[in-house]
């Protein structure tokens, strides 16, 4: 499902800005609710990935739940209009403000990671006379298949309870008289694309299982957290991930238990691909044998080729036809030598004024802007609105 990019009503609009499929979102989340349905699936959408209050309106009214890192995401969910018991909170530093506030609008779960944080919410709960849900989140010690920063499943992350804590964790929270602990939570990490490394998961959580049902514990809610990837070489071609494999490959290697119910939290894979920044050439600058377009846009609107050095497919699509291919390292405006999308990018012959999207921005990018340089954030822009 290839974007179709309506630049007639780009030139009066100021770049940079980010330009949202809203078809190609609304299909993605068919998919997924549709997916889902088939394998008994929960899904909840991480708002880390985008909090845009109109991407998140779509999110809420295809029927999925929000998976929260922070009392802003929690109120960004409650204002769009997700219900407060399909609210997950997740996080290995949650403030005090923070699971007051989530106590107050009684979400669904909260996702703990170690026993000072479980200590803290039981006695905030009972301040409040009330008794907070919680799903443990474990460390499963299991290597994923992608960046280190964001490879979070690993003995040697901040996140999640060690395997060697496990059952004394477990024994801890059954004692507490304000925590009703409902289930298990887990995350690997993010851009995931081999479903191998899921399988790999549901392996450790199936002997992670056998050791709870030692302690006479059966959870009834599993949560495996998000990962899913997306194909930022192909972003027409590959629009929008293998949501029918992923949900049946976690069916079908977890050994769930009788009633129990399998979540997933995905973030990158919902919205990812509808997402593009659009920037303007200020300049096509020569320098010795290389050639630099330099944007409008830098690392301050989208950050992820600095931070991660992460791949964006960038095109060049107000190209006069048949124009010649040269190679440019594409470059924004921010006084830093990271502040670049590519290097050695073939476009066609590129000059001042030329728009410039670069693709499968949906995820990481409007969310992580900043005002380095005290720019200003990125305006968005709605394929309903432009067409």
């Amino acid at each position: 499902m290839a974007t179709q990019f309506p630049l007639t009503s780009f030139e009066g609009l100021r770049t940079p800005f980010y330009y949202y499929d809203l078809d190609l979102l609304r299909k993605t989340l068919e998919i997924i609710r549709n997916e889902a349905r088939k394998q008994r699936v929960v899904v909840h959408y991480a708002v880390k990935a985008n909090a845009n209050p109109r991407i998140l309106s779509h999110v809420q009214m295809a029927g999925l739940g929000a998976d929260c890192v922070s009392g802003g995401e929690i109120r960004a969910a409650l204002q769009t209009g997700f219900s407060s018991d399909k609210i997950v909170f997740a996080g290995v530093g949650k403030a005090d403000w923070e699971i007051n506030l989530a106590l107050d609008h009684d979400i669904f779960c909260f996702n703990v990671e170690s026993l000072p944080e479980l200590e803290v919410i039981n006695s905030l709960a009972a301040a409040k006379s009330k008794v907070a849900r919680v799903a443990l989140r474990i460390n499963p010690d299991v290597q994923a298949d992608t960046h280190h920063y964001i490879r979070t499943g690993s003995k040697e992350n901040k996140f999640g309870i060690n395997l060697s804590d496990l059952e004394n964790i477990v024994e801890s929270a059954r004692a507490m008289s304000h925590i009703n602990l409902v289930g298990i939570h887990f995350h690997i990490g993010s851009q995931i694309t081999e479903m191998n490394n899921f399988a790999g998961l549901a392996a450790r959580v199936n002997e992670i299982q056998d050791r709870l049902t030692a302690l006479h514990w059966i959870p009834e809610h599993v949560n495996l957290g998000g990962g899913l990837g997306i194909d930022y070489h192909h972003p027409d071609e590959a629009s929008i991930p293998d949501f029918a494999d992923y949900f049946a490959t976690l069916r079908r290697m977890l050994k769930l238990r009788p009633d129990q119910t399998l979540h997933v939290e995905p973030g990158r894979s919902v919205v990812g691909q509808c997402g593009s920044l659009i920037a303007r050439v200020l300049y096509v600058k020569q320098a010795s044998e290389k050639q630099f377009a330099i944007l409008d846009a830098g690392m301050t609107e989208l950050i992820r080729p600095a931070l991660y050095q992460a791949y964006h497919k960038i095109e060049h699509i107000s190209a006069a036809p048949a124009a010649p291919v040269q190679k440019y390292d594409v470059v924004g405006p921010i006084c830093e030598s990271s502040d670049c999308f590519g290097k050695e990018v073939d476009l066609p012959l590129v000059k001042r004024g030329d728009f410039i999207a670069i693709r499968s921005a949906g995820a990481y990018g409007e969310i992580m802007s900043s005002n380095y340089n005290c720019r200003p954030n990125p305006a968005s822009y709605f394929s309903d609105d432009l067409h």
